[in-house]
């Protein structure tokens, strides 16, 4: 599976995001699991999983910051 997309991540809303974070951690978990029985067959996938939950954490909080700024004008 590849990567997302930070455009693509930007079209979903919040509560979209953190479900996505949400799921993307549970199959980090049970990815970890595997590797460390051995059974762990693309090991790529740990870090492509790492660097979406980052992606999409930084989105959100940018979008969080944003809605904060549109509220206090």
């Amino acid at each position: 599976m590849k990567a997302m997309k930070p455009a693509d991540i930007r079209k979903l809303s919040a509560e979209e995001i953190r479900s996505k974070i949400t799921d993307a951690r549970d199959e980090m978990m049970k990815l970890r699991f595997q590797q460390v029985s051995g059974q762990l067959t693309d090991a790529s996938r740990l870090n492509i999983l790492r660097k979406d939950i980052a992606r999409m954490e930084t989105i959100l909080a940018e979008m969080i910051r944003n809605a904060a700024v549109e509220g206090a004008k």
